[in-house]
């Protein structure tokens, strides 16, 4: 019997996911996550911030959709299992590595800033937004697609923004962060 060996964590990606495919052909992507905590040492100080990096790789076709939606600093959620790769070194010397092997991945949205945004100016009513962010998770596809045209900004201002972990400044911010794009493959 297998003990039980899961992990679920969300953070944003440190860098560009890198992609490669095995000597038989199947696809690999590697990518970094870095995840924040926030605590407090006392009740008089303030909030620290701890950050953590974890390696985490992705086969198959959850590979080649990671590849395809990651970015650097995209927010993500991986459900997976930890694994230890153990070799000797040039010296000697027994060397290991823990990484996470990814069975589950969640994007959080990316929605584009633009100048009319900023300047109050929306362009289109929040119903129009809202259907053209429906149109942009394509059914076939189940994978999510940028909204193009002059509705990023009206969909921009009828979705609230929230914080993602990375960029929470207090635990309030930390509560608002309930949602994340499922992707599912």
């Amino acid at each position: 019997m297998n003990n039980l060996n899961s992990i679920l964590i969300e953070g944003n990606l440190v860098r560009d996911p890198l992609f490669r495919s095995t000597a038989k052909g199947t696809p690999l992507c590697t990518f970094s996550l870095a995840s924040n905590r926030f605590y407090r040492q006392d009740s008089n100080s303030g909030l620290e911030k701890e950050v953590s990096f974890f390696e985490v790789e992705t086969w198959a076709k959850l590979a080649e959709n990671c590849y395809n939606l990651g970015r650097k600093g995209r927010g993500v959620r991986v459900v997976g299992r930890l694994k230890q790769d153990r070799w000797s070194g040039s010296d000697g010397k027994s060397r290991s590595r823990v990484t996470i092997v990814a069975e589950h991945v969640e994007f959080r949205p990316e929605f584009k800033r633009n100048e009319d945004f900023h300047s109050g100016k929306t362009g289109a009513p929040a119903e129009e937004a809202a259907a053209s962010a429906e149109r942009a998770l394509s059914p076939e596809e189940d994978t999510y697609a940028e909204p193009s045209g002059s509705t990023e900004a009206a969909e921009m201002a009828a979705e609230p923004e929230v914080p993602f972990p990375g960029e929470a400044e207090t635990p309030e911010d930390l509560a608002e962060i309930n949602e994340l794009e499922e992707v599912t493959f």
